[in-house]
């Protein structure tokens, strides 16, 4: 049975790489909003997005954060691995700047976003305790492969940190 995770990314600049990681078709996920809706619901201001995520988050069991170059700059994102560790879910993040993006390019890898989250608990980085992986490959088919492959058991060790985790 497919897992039900919520994926977070940046939105203007992964969006094309995230809907390749949906394709592959191992994982249920919220709804991607289009751009206009997206739009939409970032008119309503904060408290709207906020209320998005929380109602995204339900009957999730992993965030899964796509990193492309930006990706751990994004204050939203940031929030979104917040509200997911503190909800109890598991939170793993995946490079996927080496997926092509709609004019065929790769990016930069970017920052790990867990070291943008202190842990109340422990003081510590949440890279402490959560992944960011890296596919292995040299170029966008191998790293697609690699996600293919791996990515449910990722999920499973993200799940198994958050649940083994004692704050």
């Amino acid at each position: 049975m497919a897992r039900n995770v919520f994926f977070s990314f940046h939105f203007n600049n992964d969006f094309w790489r995230t809907q390749q990681v949906r394709n592959i078709g191992a994982l249920d996920g919220q709804k991607l909003y289009t751009a206009n809706e997206w739009e939409e619901v970032k008119k309503k201001g904060e408290a709207a997005i906020e209320k998005w995520i929380d109602d995204s988050l339900v009957g999730k069991s992993c965030v899964v954060v796509l990193v492309g170059s930006e990706t751990a700059s994004r204050p939203w994102v940031v929030t979104e691995i917040i509200k997911g560790w503190n909800a109890g879910k598991g939170v793993v993040a995946i490079r996927i700047n080496k997926l092509l993006d709609t004019n065929g390019q790769s990016s930069a890898p970017g920052a790990n976003p867990f070291d943008k989250v202190i842990l109340k608990s422990t003081s510590l980085c949440l890279s402490n305790y959560a992944k960011l992986i890296t596919p292995v490959g040299a170029d966008s088919k191998a790293v697609y492969a690699s996600i293919q492959t791996n990515i449910e058991q990722w999920i499973e060790d993200a799940i198994a940190i958050r649940k083994n985790f004692k704050s």
